[in-house]
């Protein structure tokens, strides 16, 4: 997420789980400021599907997509388009599912895609459940068990098949060439046809191996623009054509000129809310 504002990162908690928490392709993160404050908050598109849980009392986060106005939890699909945060946010807990993850625990058809919805309508009434269990947790430390604990009791409960071993491959091959990496290539590694890695990868994730490379791509480069890297420089180094390439991608996926990616606060927080498990090797 970005914010198209100012934010103070020193006026607010950041807890993240400690490693025995960690699931599998799913990570948390929690927020909350040192006083309830308004914000109005810019999302961008980033290479997960994201939970939004709004654990303040009165409902407060509130959001804007597509001109749809809603308030409460929300589920942001990959590539959201323009969506906005705001109102007088007190804690959050933001959960980043990966694709693979997401598709079996939520399944293709519940807005992998540029969708965003109330969280219920893709937990149904597990979602008000989920809320009251988490507000009453003492601490982050058990709010992130318990939400471990919720999400495994899903995928337990799933009855949506894994996605194909070969979609998840070029899924990992995808993050770990940084979106550079051609279909054909993909399709020759698992041994399918480029038209059937295609149509599987879609079904399953939501979403072409093409547009996904670039959700990819675009995501290192908003990273490069935010450690303080030219636009020229990252466009050259994320495999752009050119600066302006870089500049059309950044205004499609986010609404934003890349001069605004690379001052946005959000990913001034990015390497403490997600920073990479020392071990990892995917997301």
């Amino acid at each position: 997420m970005l914010s198209t504002g100012t934010l103070d990162w020193s006026s607010w908690d950041v807890a993240v789980p400690r490693p025995p928490g960690r699931l599998p392709g799913i990570r948390m993160a929690g927020f909350r400021p040192h006083v309830p404050a308004p914000v109005d908050i810019a999302m961008i598109a980033h290479p997960s599907v994201t939970l939004l849980i709004d654990l303040s009392d009165g409902g407060d986060l509130a959001y804007d997509a597509h001109g749809r106005h809603g308030r409460g939890s929300v589920a942001a699909g990959l590539l959201p388009g323009e969506l906005r945060a705001n109102g007088q946010v007190g804690e959050v807990l933001e959960i980043r599912l990966e694709p693979t993850v997401a598709a079996f625990l939520l399944g293709a058809s519940a807005g992998l895609m540029g969708t965003v919805v109330p969280l219920e309508e893709v937990w149904g009434r597990a979602a008000g459940e989920a809320e009251d269990r988490l507000r009453a947790a003492g601490s982050w430390n058990e709010r992130f068990t318990t939400a471990a604990e919720i999400l495994t009791r899903l995928t337990r409960k799933s009855t949506r098949p894994p996605v194909d071993r070969e979609v998840a491959h070029a899924w990992r091959r995808t993050l770990g060439t940084r979106g550079r990496v051609r279909v054909d290539s993909l399709a020759d590694e698992v041994g399918w046809s480029r038209k059937r890695l295609w149509a599987r990868f879609r079904s399953q994730l939501g979403i072409t191996p093409k547009r996904a490379a670039r959700l990819v791509r675009f995501d290192h480069a908003a990273h490069l623009l935010a450690a303080g890297r030219t636009a020229a420089a990252v466009a050259a180094e994320s495999g752009y054509f050119d600066q302006s390439h870089l500049h059309h991608e950044a205004k499609e996926f986010t609404g934003l000129t890349p001069a605004a990616v690379a001052v946005a606060p959000w990913l001034a927080i990015d390497d403490v809310a997600w920073a990479a498990p020392a071990a990892a090797s995917g997301i």
